[in-house]
């Protein structure tokens, strides 16, 4: 194991090969890696499928995601992986399962570094994991500032798109349009409980008045945090069914939108909320 360690050390955080504590360093920066690498799934609503150790990368990189997705309704309990039948690895449980595995990774190392220098990296996971995500939440709410308020904010606003099964990509993008003078959002149509939508809406523009931001600006830096489209599952199996047939044009359309995933330039056809038909699809992984 010290070869292996010193070996990955020295190619990827040579900055520490000569340090006394160069272990402890090295495992610390593992687990914040993965910390902000599941924030990021989490504030995009992508899951990865199969979220097995050795699909973990020390460098917080992810490979092998067999059947993966992101979240057409916001349902935190959203499993994308058709053989997970008791949800070990959907999309709320995700956060979890990345300290599960820096635990077994933990282990693996207990010959470099004692119980307590183990337990002190481990303890950076979580406020890591958090720092991230708030901050990338609030960039889609278009807070930049931070305030006490704010978690209330983001989770009334989820437990209403929870509650309606409101589509996630959509209901941010289309908050980046808000006007924060305008007692009506854009978004209000999207919610059939109108009532408690604007009572949540009203406390919303109030945080934005804080702010102190034009809406223009604040509205082109929200579009920076709210992509216009994901790859979402029936997209590719559509693609997926052409290409098998020899057909290779949608993949190429679908391939050029996918460059610009911010833009709202981007075909219509891959902005819209999916049809119903195409929710339950779970891309099964390539077999060997």
């Amino acid at each position: 194991m010290t070869l292996l360690a010193d070996y990955a050390i020295r190619h990827h955080w040579p900055q520490w090969a000569d340090e006394s504590d160069r272990y402890l360093l090295w495992f610390t920066d593992i687990v914040m890696r993965t910390a902000r690498l599941i924030a990021q799934w989490q504030s995009t609503g992508f899951a990865h499928g199969v979220m097995n150790t050795d699909n973990m990368s020390i460098l917080g990189l992810t490979l092998d995601y067999g059947p993966f997705g992101f979240l057409d309704d916001y349902q935190p309990d959203f499993i994308c992986n058709h053989s997970d039948y008791q949800g070990r690895y959907s999309f709320e449980n995700q956060p979890m399962i990345g300290l599960w595995n820096l635990n077994r990774l933990a282990h693996a190392l207990s010959g470099l570094l004692t119980t307590d220098q183990l337990k002190q990296a481990l303890s950076h996971y979580e406020p890591e994991l958090m720092r991230e995500w708030g901050q990338r939440m609030r960039a889609k709410l278009g807070l930049f500032t931070a305030q006490d308020e704010d978690n209330e904010i983001l989770s009334g606003l989820l437990t209403l798109m929870e509650k309606e099964h409101s589509d996630y990509t959509l209901t941010f993008r289309l908050l980046s349009n808000t006007q924060q003078n305008e007692v009506r959002s854009p978004l209000r149509d999207e919610f059939i409980d109108r009532d408690a939508f604007d009572n949540w809406y009203t406390r919303y523009r109030d945080r934005l008045l804080k702010e102190n931001m034009r809406d223009e600006t604040r509205q082109a830096q929200m579009k920076t945090a709210n992509p216009a489209l994901v790859l979402r599952n029936y997209l590719a199996q559509q693609v997926i069914e052409e290409a098998e047939r020899g057909e290779t044009e949608a993949l190429a359309r679908l391939h050029q939108a996918l460059q610009q995933p911010f833009s709202d330039e981007t075909a219509a056809e891959y902005r819209q909320r999916p049809p119903d038909w195409g929710k339950p699809w779970k891309l099964a992984a390539p077999a060997n």
